[in-house]
């Protein structure tokens, strides 16, 4: 990566103009004088503004404007959206927390501003691709090509997450003056939202490279593309669609999962600094928000293991109890596991879960944990619930290792861990999940997919005559991998939406089995209440009404400037 991030690479100052159209401001000195002035001043261009007449003219100035549209990409707030499912939870109450138990309205915040923040980048797009021709002769076409790709793909990234979210949108592909008919018309149906999506990533891949040189790691390939293509098509069933395009990456031969040669590593070493695309070891990551010491940074390893407060991300009981033993087997049939005391928990696991679940005996930032005195510790023992300012405080009994860079801990803003937006594990489980809901996957699938990722962390391999002589469901495990492969990685409520289980998330949140806390913590758990096995009920009066909340409502804000949007079955 270049000593930049790309988001903001060269990046102009943005103003809009009354009419809706993007001026690219830079300042500049006023040489000459009125009285200098001769009769066809008024029809020059103005000396303080890069407009549309004088700008893209240069690859350079093309180039501006392309990673502009970078600034997009979604980065921490992809791994934030993880509290909006099951996997996660921070304890008070926020939009994220609201809309996970269905108790918002179309006036939550979030709603509003996932909206216009997606449609500002989208209206970026439309400026770069309504004008990027005007440097035809001057930028060679394979640069053009390549820069249109980006672009492309960026404004189907942006109305993904709007119809992921909203269902019908307006599609706007153009830019809008005031008095333009399409500010206030009606919403486009979701289907041929979809159709727009699938057609511009295949668009943008046609000019997309396969990969780039050193100096612009971050950029959008071929295979972030195709990728994002399967993750669409998988979202919305058109399975046929995902399985080629998650072939298609698999067939371009230049990924691979990430590994250090230890099993007992790997996977946890991706998410750090030893996993960023500048470190040239990270083949696994096709599309990543990058990140730079002291340029661009973010404040996810702090938030996890924040050492005075409560953490921003608890697992919660239901993601702790979906890893596997290590046999294979989920603990409850599974004669290796036992819950007698909190260590127990962790032992015969998957290990990936070690790798995701901070564990007894693991390093950390957290300062002072739930041991019986109130020192700092670098080595994590027991959770804590007493918030005394000298500890990082769990709501449900665990902590994230995952994502966390043990010296940013101790920070505020100053992670430069790289967010991975698409890995190559997921196109390997997309591949497998469009397979199976097809009737078509066969062992050899499995092993070319799921069990790869097994491999790497030394779990056992899936089998399909293993899982049926203990009675398992194929669908059942599929989906299990992939929520403990992707765990922590803001995809847990977008499997939920697609899988159309809603049901998973009126449920009580949970924490860890009252009984297993020391004695001297329990007057900190004193008030929680307990379900009948002794568990932890750290939020309940959940609810999701299946006639609606697959759905977010079209924001109160967005329906008072055009009431013509409509709303959401049952908002």
């Amino acid at each position: 990566m270049r000593q930049k991030d790309i988001s903001s690479l060269r990046k102009p100052f943005l103003r809009r103009t009354a009419l809706g159209v993007a001026s690219l401001a830079i300042p500049v000195i006023l040489g000459a004088s009125l009285s200098s002035c001769k009769d066809d001043f008024l029809d020059r261009q103005p000396l303080d503004a890069i407009t549309d007449v004088t700008f893209w003219k240069t690859q350079q100035q093309l180039e501006l404007a392309v990673n502009g549209t970078y600034a997009y990409l979604k980065a921490k707030n992809f791994a934030d959206m993880e509290n909006l499912a099951d996997n996660t939870i921070y304890p008070p109450r926020s939009d994220y927390q609201a809309i996970s138990s269905g108790n918002f309205d179309f006036t939550a915040g979030t709603l509003n501003s996932e909206w216009t923040a997606q449609y500002n980048g989208i209206r970026r797009c439309n400026h770069f691709l309504e004008n990027y021709s005007k440097a035809e002769g001057t930028v060679d076409a394979e640069t053009l090509s390549q820069y249109v790709g980006e672009v492309r793909f960026m404004r189907a990234f942006l109305y993904s997450y709007l119809s992921f979210f909203f269902g019908d949108v307006p599609l706007i592909t153009k830019t809008l003056n005031i008095g333009d008919p399409e500010i206030y018309g009606e919403r486009t149906p979701r289907a041929e939202i979809v159709d727009f999506i699938l057609n511009e990533l295949d668009e943008a891949a046609q000019g997309l490279p396969v990969s780039y040189g050193n100096s612009d790691l971050g950029r959008i390939t071929k295979g972030a593309a195709l990728g994002w293509k399967a993750r669409v098509a998988l979202f919305y069933g058109r399975y046929d669609v995902a399985e080629a395009a998650s072939k298609a990456v698999m067939d371009l031969g230049v990924y691979e999962l990430y590994s250090n040669g230890n099993p007992a590593t790997s996977y946890h070493e991706l998410f750090t600094d030893a996993g960023k695309l500048a470190n040239g070891r990270n083949k696994e990551t096709i599309l990543a928000r990058v990140h730079l010491e002291n340029v661009s940074m973010h404040n996810m390893s702090r938030e996890t293991q924040v050492p005075d407060q409560t953490s921003r991300f608890c697992p919660t009981k239901s993601l702790v109890d979906a890893y596997l033993a290590s046999d294979g087997l989920p603990i409850e049939i599974s004669p290796l596991y036992s819950e007698n005391s909190y260590e127990e928990i962790f032992k015969n696991r998957d290990p990936r879960m070690t790798q995701t679940i901070l564990a007894p005996g693991s390093e950390w930032g957290g300062k002072d944990d739930g041991d019986q005195d109130d020192k700092p510790n670098e080595i994590f023992n027991l959770p804590k619930f007493n918030a005394d300012k000298k500890g990082c405080v769990t709501g449900t009994g665990y902590y994230f290792t995952k994502y966390v860079d043990i010296p940013a801990v101790g920070t505020y803003n100053k992670d430069d861990n790289d967010i991975h937006l698409l890995r190559y594990a997921e196109v390997l489980l997309t591949y497998a999940e469009a397979r199976l809901e097809q009737g078509t996957l066969t062992q050899q699938d499995i092993d070319i997919t799921i069990n790869k990722l097994r491999e790497r962390v030394g779990m056992v391999p899936m089998t399909v005559a293993d899982m049926a002589a203990h009675g398992l469901n194929l669908r059942d495990e599929v989906r299990r991998e992939r929520r403990v492969e992707l765990a922590r990685e803001g995809q847990r409520y977008f499997d939920i939406l697609r899988w159309k289980q809603g049901e998973l998330l009126a449920q009580d949140v949970k924490g860890v089995k009252k009984s297993l806390i020391p004695s001297w913590s329990q007057t900190y758990v004193a008030s929680y209440p307990t379900d009948e096995n002794g568990y932890l009920i750290v939020n309940t009066g959940r609810r999701f009404d299946e006639s609606r909340n697959y759905l977010w409502p079209v924001p109160f804000n967005q329906l008072q400037q055009n009431p013509a949007l409509g709303q959401n079955p049952g908002w």
